[in-house]
């Protein structure tokens, strides 16, 4: 971000040095023209106790001379202060000299937002779709063009439960504030000042509310009796309050729907709000307001999708005592859920029977057909019916399943392979539905792929699956999977299936190496190549 918006005229520059503890060193005559010192007087004095004396602003001193002791350009900004106060930007320097001195270099804002501050404003804003950088993008712009402070609320029932419907709100309403931003405070005092986070109950007869309530701005000149009680709670905030004596409630409406509202406040050094503010804060808060519920939409969808990923995957197995398992997974792109699964599930005798299965498709369709066969395989294991019996009763499950997708109704498709192992007999049964073939590791590091049926994926109406048995000798690795680890456009499966052998052979015969560290090794080794959700699963007898 530029010290400042606009270019500046020269008559609202000026610059002066300090030393490296903040007493000035040298005053020019721009200097005295802009802040109104004379040299003699100022010259050997702490800046704090001529220039910035507003509160909080030592510490912000404080953390400007830090950051150009370490080599850094601190850019600040500061209201109040000599010459009728106004608004200033300081930008901070280092200079080439060896005894630490410091170059401020400061613009004072016109009294009025400058020509095209608007374009400038809305330009910042919606880089993201993170809820609390949104919203502090709006507060940011605002204050760097048209306002000494800005507070952004949101409507806590839209954050808490997506409720669009229309409420009276004459009682009043509750609202979360996002950002906040004052000019010429740092950061962490206005954080403690106006917490983001922090949900609040507007009385009906507040500003804020009014505003929300009828979608039309407020302008008033001074703070409701609620805030400014709660602003009295910390020890600046009276003295920093009573600084703002013009206050603007923007409310944020976007797709028709109140999303929240907009405060800004000016000090007496910039003209009170007027109409033509208000005409061009609707501006700003119509932009902000897309961005803002764009985010919010954005955010309940991530926690959404959260949620459900909890819900979907498997819990903390219980592990037959023999056995050790490791697995990963990893949605493709952005997804959060999609439609791969495993599972592992303990048998009578010490065995676990472990299952990999893969949905087609992505998302949330895709994690909709998941959990049902994932349901269904983890109660069919658990009857300890043999692997073949398992997967047919899971075909005609999936058989009957009904999928919508773009008004179609259609079965699903997915595939799955199923494994019991027998530690005591270091041996196991297998079978597959339209799956890839597992892989077992030896000690040594090869790699063999294990020649299964490949059977036809569920949902297909297949009368009947065939198993094979295998033996799992000690240190050997039997690894399941899905075919995003090995299959993409640009890499045929063969190709994907050698490099996935020699990635497991070489993870495994590393002489620190444990299962579960082998697991994500693979994974992230072969992961760059993969353009769908990937699921890997090990296990070997102990």
């Amino acid at each position: 971000m530029p010290p400042w918006p606009h270019e500046p005229d020269l008559t609202s520059l000026a610059a002066f040095t300090l030393d490296p503890i903040g007493r000035v060193v040298s005053w020019p005559v721009t200097a005295t023209s802009l802040l109104g010192h004379q040299a003699a007087a100022i010259i050997g004095r702490d800046v704090c106790e001529v220039l910035l004396t507003g509160p909080g602003q030592r510490s912000m001193v404080d953390h400007a001379l830090a950051q150009v002791a370490a080599g850094a350009v601190c850019t600040t900004t500061a209201v109040g202060g000599p010459a009728g106060g106004g608004r200033f930007a300081l930008r901070w320097e280092p200079t080439e000299g060896a005894d630490g001195t410091v170059l401020v270099i400061v613009h004072r804002a016109q009294a009025r937002p400058a020509p095209g501050w608007l374009s400038y404003a809305t330009a910042r804003i919606g880089s993201s779709l993170d809820l609390s950088q949104t919203a502090s993008e709006v507060a940011d712009a605002a204050v760097a063009s048209f306002a000494d402070a800005a507070v952004i609320y949101a409507a806590e029932r839209l954050l808490a439960a997506d409720d669009r419907g229309s409420h009276p709100q004459e009682h009043g309403t509750a609202v979360r504030r996002l950002a906040a931003c004052l000019a010429g405070q740092e950061e962490a005092l206005t954080g403690s000042l106006l917490p983001p986070g922090e949900v609040l109950f507007l009385a009906g007869d507040t500003p804020r509310a009014q505003a929300m309530a009828s979608g039309e701005p407020h302008v008033c000149d001074h703070l409701d009796g609620e805030t400014t009680a709660r602003i009295a709670r910390h020890p600046l905030g009276p003295q920093i309050a009573a600084r703002y004596t013009s206050f603007l409630v923007m409310p944020l409406i976007a797709r028709g729907v109140t999303v929240g509202c907009a405060v800004f406040g000016r000090t007496p050094a910039s003209h009170a709000f007027n109409p033509s503010d208000v005409t061009h804060a609707g501006e700003l808060a119509s932009r902000a307001a897309v961005c803002i519920d764009n985010a919010r939409l954005y955010d309940r969808e991530r926690r959404t999708a959260l949620a459900l990923q909890r819900g979907l995957l498997p819990s903390q197995p219980s592990i037959p005592a023999g056995i050790e398992v490791a697995h990963r997974y990893l949605p493709v792109g952005g997804q959060v859920v999609g439609g791969d699964w495993h599972d592992i599930v303990s048998l009578p005798g010490g065995r676990a029977a472990l299952l990999v299965g893969d949905a087609m498709g992505h998302g949330p369709e895709a994690a909709a057909v998941m959990v049902q066969l994932r349901t269904a395989a983890h109660t069919l294991a658990e009857l300890d019916l043999p692997p073949r019996q398992v997967l047919g009763r899971l075909d005609t499950l999936a058989a009957r399943m009904d999928v919508m997708s773009d008004g179609m109704t259609a079965p699903p498709f997915a595939t799955c392979v199923y494994a019991v192992v027998d530690p005591a007999g270091g041996a196991g049964e297998i079978t597959q539905a339209g799956h890839l073939p597992p892989v077992l590791v030896y000690s040594d590091g090869s790699a063999q792929t294990l020649d299964l049926p490949p059977g036809l994926p569920l949902g297909l109406g297949a009368e009947s699956f065939e198993a094979v048995r295998f033996t799992l000798p000690p240190g050997a690795t039997l690894a399941l999977y899905t075919d995003g680890l090995v299959e993409s456009r640009t890499r045929p499966v063969d190709d994907g299936l050698a490099a996935l052998g020699r990635a497991l052979g070489s993870a495994l015969a590393r002489p620190a190496s444990t299962l579960d560290s082998a697991c994500e090794a693979v994974t992230q080794a072969l992961r760059d190549q993969g353009e769908d959700d990937i699921t890997l699963l090990l296990a070997r007898i102990r």
